[in-house]
């Protein structure tokens, strides 16, 4: 497959807009983006795991059971979260509205909000929000949507691929939003993903779940998770190309999904509130893949490793740690460790390491934490940023 322009409206017969309705604290911002298919489309979702969700993920899990979407709306500055019965009566005039701009049906019309949480819509501006965004639908729409899905994020994000096929070639999109309240299992995000291939709904979702698996739940900035995460995926078959289980070049369209949100989601850690540092953090030789992940997991989240990778410190003493309290057994005195080429444990003790060395790679912008446990087949890899000063300014006055 190969990058190319246009994000989510790189593939065939999708459209896309972002304007401002005035629902930012910067009156002029883009805060309303629509996102939509030429015809009905087969539709997929993952979302948060959060017990509090909002009523939009609530709205979408019932769109992506019916299996078809024809758009989605999204909306920043306020989540509509933790909004009661009428936040899913804003969600319901939301989708109406939209449907009847696009001369679809509300079950079908997906809606996102992000932003604070607790403070109910302000409806009017939501409502010329969606009338403007229908009437700004553009096949070079996607980075106006881009950036009006925007929160702390400090880029806009957006991505597309083309897959040479011997039935076709096909392209997938994606736009996403997310900096900060990003923890594992769900990421705290919202993601876009378009594609003119033809994919049954059941077919989709398989596919979608691999692929979120594989790099949405694979990130951590802060390891708190939000009300409103939201992955969407959108196929229309514009292309022509057709997918079923066990279509030869089904396992390609799959690798390209795939990869499409591993980039997406390595975007969302480097754009991290408040981030310096991109780190990826390896372990390996695991009991089997699951508890591999439980050790990176606790690596990406800890606080302190987070501040040492901020400071610059090579302290591997707080790695060893964080894998200790994961919840997974392995042999201490079997332990080695790596801050790129640079060893600083084997066998469970330090090594003669040179303390500049190891320093001189945290000082680098990105770099690979390699743990290995022991001789198993278990590997695993999350992606994590350090924790600045900056995060606790950002977070500190996010309403104010």
């Amino acid at each position: 497959m190969k990058y190319i322009e246009g994000g989510v409206t790189a593939p065939r017969g999708f459209s896309a807009s972002g304007v401002a309705a005035n629902i930012k604290k910067v009156w002029d911002k883009k805060d309303c983006a629509l996102i939509a298919s030429d015809t009905p489309a087969t539709v997929a979702g993952m979302f948060t795991k959060n017990l509090m969700k909002s009523p939009p993920v609530v709205w979408n899990g019932a769109v992506c059971m019916s299996g078809t979407a024809r758009a989605v709306f999204i909306n920043s500055g306020n989540a509509n979260a933790a909004t009661g019965d009428r936040g899913f009566e804003d969600v319901c005039a939301t989708a109406a509205r939209v449907a009847d701009g696009l001369g679809a049906n509300a079950e079908h019309i997906c809606i996102c909000s992000t932003g604070v949480i607790g403070v109910p819509l302000p409806m009017d501006r939501i409502m010329n929000g969606v009338d403007s965004c229908t009437r700004a639908l553009s096949s070079n729409g996607s980075s106006d949507a881009a950036l009006a899905i925007m929160t702390t994020d400090t880029v806009p994000k957006e991505l597309a691929v083309d897959v040479p096929l011997p039935s076709g070639s096909v392209r997938l999109g994606a736009i996403a939003k997310g900096s900060g309240m990003i923890a594992p299992d769900m990421a705290t995000l919202i993601c876009v993903i378009t594609t003119d291939a033809g994919v049954d709904a059941a077919l989709l979702d398989r596919a979608l779940r691999k692929a979120v698996t594989q790099s949405f739940n694979c990130i951590t900035i802060d390891n708190d998770m939000s009300t409103s995460d939201t992955v969407l995926c959108l196929a229309n078959g514009a292309s022509g190309v057709h997918f079923h289980d066990g279509s030869t070049d089904y396992p390609a369209f799959e690798s390209a999904l795939r990869e499409l949100c591993v980039d997406m989601a390595k975007l969302l850690v480097r754009d991290g509130e408040g981030a310096t540092k991109f780190v990826e953090i390896s372990v390996e030789g695991a009991h089997d893949e699951s508890a591999a992940k439980t050790i990176a997991r606790a690596i990406a989240n800890s606080m302190l490793v987070k501040t040492a990778f901020f400071g610059q410190d090579p302290n591997w003493g707080r790695i060893a740690c964080a894998a200790g309290y994961a919840g997974v057994d392995f042999d201490p005195a079997e332990i080695a460790l790596w801050l790129d080429d640079v060893q600083l444990v084997d066998k469970g003790a330090a090594t003669s390491y040179q303390e500049e060395d190891a320093a001189a790679v945290m000082k680098q912008k990105e770099f690979r934490v390699r743990l290995r446990v022991g001789e198993g087949d278990g590997n695993a890899v999350f992606w994590t940023s350090d924790l600045s000063h900056a995060y606790v300014s950002i977070n500190a006055d996010y309403r104010s």
